[in-house]
């Protein structure tokens, strides 16, 4: 009769925060099984930040993090910090940079990442199935867990759901992790794609096709809350750019989004100035405030093409003005999960121990990083979340 294969800790999914939390454990004496189910490892990782994986962010806190239940974050960021990570990474001599608000990326490839936390683990004596299917998770009578996979049964103290979120199913992302969670009685926040570009429908959308690749900043806010100043980027099926994947966080279905296309200028104030004996066209004058194409197009839509600035009434500039300060616009959905960074909602936090990430009813299970109700804005919080849930259940398995 084949025996059972016995470990302390089983960690599901081989991502940011399950090789964090692997790692962590095995380091700690802890004997550590790391399954998961692709065939290369940390696929998220090797893409993000165009390949060179902002790894983080120096100015996380729990501002920058969406949820539910807000403060459940606070914790684990506060015991694994972004200077933690950053001495981690240095002490592994990777080379790195600083682009602007606080987001640190990889000098070369975002594979310097994973190299690392596979020889953290390697320290631990962590031991790798990959790749092996998880069949399925269930607890003993005893409190043990039992994990059935495609290379056998597996018992375990502790098991570590490090499975992700939705997004991105390509390279692999699925809805395990919820379906295990559910599956043990925990309840769930509706998941939906976050740091996702938003798409108009055809007919709204059909005037806006001209001016796909045009890209400026703006300042963009959400009436379900939210407000950045970040680049925007016109597509043919809406709107994407940093702007538009942050807010895409906070919007929801028939929520309107405000978007000043012209921020750190008083346009009404600055259009009427310029009215005095100038024979430019309108259009000249906004080129000096952003894309000339974007610039055109507005003109003509305000019915102002080929007009000078000194033959339009001051009410017909300011009403230039607000349009282009004051753009109201509605989505009518997202490009999903195959085009989101991450995924919003998951499990829900108020059912985990905040220090520890163990489900308070269900001793010796685990949830970190993507999984769970917790999101971050977009520049490195996430990976950093990652880290410090990763850390925060490794430290207590």
């Amino acid at each position: 009769m084949v025996k059972n294969k016995v470990v302390d800790v089983v960690v599901i999914g081989a991502g940011a925060a399950g090789m964090m939390c692997a790692g962590v454990a095995g380091q700690r004496g802890r004997r550590v099984l790391l399954i998961d189910h692709a065939e290369k490892l940390a696929e998220k990782i090797r893409i993000s930040g165009g390949g060179r994986c902002n790894f983080t962010n120096l100015h996380t806190s729990p501002q920058q993090f969406l949820s539910e239940n807000p403060h459940f974050c606070r914790s684990a960021l506060a015991r694994y910090t972004a200077q933690d990570f950053l001495k981690l990474v240095q002490a592994y001599g990777i080379r790195w940079h600083e682009k602007h608000k606080g987001q640190l990326f990889c000098d070369e490839s975002s594979q310097s990442i994973i190299d690392l936390l596979a020889s953290e683990c390697d320290k631990g004596g962590v031991e790798w199935w990959m790749p092996s299917t998880v069949l399925d998770v269930t607890q003993q009578p005893l409190g043990h867990w039992l994990i059935s996979t495609d290379r056998g049964l597996v018992e375990a103290t502790s098991v570590v759901i490090a499975t992700g979120g939705m997004s991105i199913p390509k390279i692999g992302a699925t809805d395990f992790g919820l379906k295990i969670a559910k599956a043990q009685g925990l309840k769930l926040i509706d998941p939906r794609p976050a740091l996702v570009p938003l798409t108009f429908s055809p007919e709204t959308w059909a005037p806006f096709v001209a001016l796909a690749g045009v890209s400026l900043e703006v300042n963009i806010t959400s009436s379900q809350g939210g407000e950045f100043r970040e680049d925007l980027l016109f597509t043919h099926r809406g709107l994407s750019g940093p702007a538009v994947l942050q807010i895409s966080s906070y919007w929801q279905h028939g929520d309107q989004l405000e978007v000043d296309l012209v921020p750190d200028v008083a346009l009404e104030d600055y259009l009427v100035e310029h009215k005095p004996g100038n024979r430019q066209h309108v259009a000249n004058v906004l080129a000096h405030l952003m894309p000339r194409k974007l610039a055109e197009f507005w003109v003509t839509n305000a019915g102002l093409e080929g007009k000078h600035m000194a033959d339009v009434s001051d009410k017909a500039l300011r009403s230039l003005a607000n349009s282009l300060k004051h753009w109201k616009i509605t989505p009518n959905g997202s490009e999903g999960f195959k085009k989101a960074e991450v995924m919003r909602g998951g499990v829900d936090t108020r059912q985990l121990d905040s220090k520890t990430m163990m489900a308070k009813h269900r001793p010796g299970l685990y949830f970190v990083g993507e999984v769970m109700d917790v999101t971050g804005w977009l520049g490195g919080y996430n990976f950093q979340w990652a880290w410090a849930s990763g850390q925060a259940a490794g430290l207590a398995v």
